[in-house]
């Protein structure tokens, strides 16, 4: 374990050490480079900052306006068959937009339920089973250019339906209800 430890330590000097070094004997200016590869960041981060803040403004109306209550509310009698919780729909919504925004829900949920709950464990497990399909489409779509998405977020809706399907069964399977 201490030599786990030890690499952790050094393993991200050694990295920067090594392309350095290896920059050096490939005879490229580094600190140009690199000075070139900020240059670029910024303007990605320039290119997508519409995007973000329209997603920020849309998640911050969704919140305050009980949109995701009212929605909870309307898929609970379709729920009270799976005894899957309504409590959570809410937080799955919202991830869709926002994990950071989803989070601040799971943290509500964890202390009125306790993170050792079922309700507490399932939406840990569902937050590694889906991925924040607005906010990826919205941010690498942007970056790249694409204007026709296609089949992309019928796909995502797909992978993310299943993968909440998969977490509530994966959930119930190694800690039970």
């Amino acid at each position: 374990m201490d030599i786990l430890v030890a690499a952790s330590d050094w393993i991200i000097p050694i990295i920067m050490v090594s392309i350095l070094i290896y920059g050096m004997l490939k005879g490229v200016n580094v600190f140009e480079a690199f000075i070139e590869g900020a240059k670029d960041g910024l303007k990605v981060v320039v290119d997508i900052l519409p995007t973000l803040i329209g997603l920020l403004v849309a998640v911050g109306m969704l919140r305050a306006s009980g949109a995701l209550t009212a929605i909870a509310a309307a898929f609970t009698p379709l729920l009270s068959h799976t005894h899957y919780p309504s409590v959570l729909i809410p937080t799955l919504l919202l991830h869709t937009f926002s994990s950071s925004a989803a989070t601040g829900l799971m943290i509500d949920l964890f202390k009125t339920y306790g993170p050792d709950s079922f309700i507490g464990r399932l939406v840990s497990v569902t937050f590694g089973c889906t991925e924040t399909i607005f906010y990826t489409m919205s941010v690498y779509f942007m970056i790249i250019k694409v204007k026709k998405s296609r089949y992309t977020l019928l796909g995502s809706l797909i992978a993310t339906f299943t993968g909440i399907i998969a977490a509530y069964y994966l959930t119930i399977k190694f800690f039970g209800i």
